[in-house]
């Protein structure tokens, strides 16, 4: 029998993916998630050996996508325990905050802030109810403002944003055995990465696994890195 119910977005390939791979091998159920449905079929089939998998379209900035996906996960289980924000979109290196395509900025606030943003309010009243719950926001250096410069201005503005929303939702979660924190995975080897990053998606998924299973009830609403808390 598994664990906990875990739900990954973006989770066909890279950090998600390994993220989903960890969990299963943890003993948990996971339900991966896929804008296209072909390339989750086909983690689906590769994951199904290392646990018991599901598997959900899903496209985190439609809204139609995410009440398709709550209404699946209220039929069939009745309960979603652990909540990965994992999906993300455009590393924009070729701009600054001077020349920004803003309609492009625009759509990266979209999916990286109010998709994880309509996600917890999605499923974070099934996990009140359950008085259970563990949300990562997969977020990023490039969001800390202790770390920021002139690149990347729709991420990391986004991911600046994304951490906001997680210490809004701590202070809503307090006392309802539900944790919710955000995690630099680091620069990790993946499409958005690049070739000639240091770390595997292995590696980049180990303190998200580790806060997904988190025990500790004062850590909740921080900013992690290599499961250390690290500054905004």
């Amino acid at each position: 029998m598994y664990e906990k119910i875990a739900l990954v977005t973006g989770s066909n390939r890279g950090i998600g993916f390994a993220v989903a791979k960890g969990l299963l091998l943890k003993g948990h159920k996971v339900i991966v998630t896929s804008r296209k449905e072909i390339d989750g079929r086909k983690a689906v089939k590769y994951l199904s050996v290392f646990g018991d998998v599901d598997y959900h379209t899903l496209d985190v900035s439609d809204d139609e996508s995410i009440r398709q996906l709550k209404e699946y996960i209220e039929k069939e289980y009745s309960q979603l325990d652990i909540l990965v924000n994992n999906a993300g979109i455009n590393y924009d290196t070729w701009q600054t905050a001077l020349n920004a395509d803003l309609d492009e900025v625009h759509e990266t606030i979209e999916t990286n802030v109010f998709g994880p943003w309509k996600m917890i309010k999605a499923f974070l009243p099934m996990m009140k109810k359950n008085k259970y719950g563990r949300i990562v926001n997969v977020s990023s250096g490039s969001g800390a403002m202790n770390e920021m410069g002139a690149g990347t201005p729709g991420y990391s503005i986004s991911k600046t944003a994304l951490n906001v929303l997680t210490i809004k939702f701590a202070h809503e979660v307090n006392g309802n055995d539900i944790l919710i924190n955000s995690v630099c995975p680091g620069w990790v080897k993946t499409d958005m990465g690049g070739a000639s990053a240091p770390r595997t998606p292995e590696e980049g998924a180990e303190t998200i696994i580790w806060l997904a299973e988190l025990e500790d009830p004062n850590l909740n609403g921080k900013f992690f890195r290599d499961k250390k808390i690290i500054e905004w």
